[in-house]
């Protein structure tokens, strides 16, 4: 999953598939919908001064639905400055078993919230 900070001046979209460029090689994307809150989470204790040179206890984010709109061999992982090992195509529902556990919480209520627009994406596909 990118993400990622947002710039000066940059809108959270904008950032959004900025980060998305950055971090997978590719913004062949389109934003289907927006996440209604920004959600906080703290580091644990033991990463607190350790991950982001310290600077940073937690983050506050915004998420968006994207719809991938490229082919899988538009997606390079081996980037500037590469974030992932390795990426594949997961049903929604299992990501928040492939997170860390502390941000667990947020996936949950991130799938919690866009699983119904992307079902609903489904059925009209069908």
């Amino acid at each position: 999953m990118p993400q990622g900070g947002i710039d000066k001046k940059e809108e959270p979209r904008e950032a959004a598939l900025r980060e998305l460029r950055e971090e997978i090689g590719t913004d062949r994307a389109e934003i289907v919908a927006e996440s209604g809150l920004w959600r906080p989470y703290d580091l644990p204790a033991e990463l607190r001064g350790v991950l982001w040179g310290g600077r940073f206890r937690g983050q506050t984010q915004k998420w968006f639905l994207l719809r991938f709109t490229g082919r899988d061999s538009d997606i390079d992982i081996a980037t500037e400055h590469p974030e992932f090992l390795e990426w594949k195509w997961v049903e929604i529902a299992e990501v928040p078993r492939l997170i860390v556990p502390f941000k667990r919480r947020i996936y949950e209520d991130v799938v919690a919230e866009f699983a119904p627009i992307i079902e609903r994406s489904l059925k009209r596909k069908r």
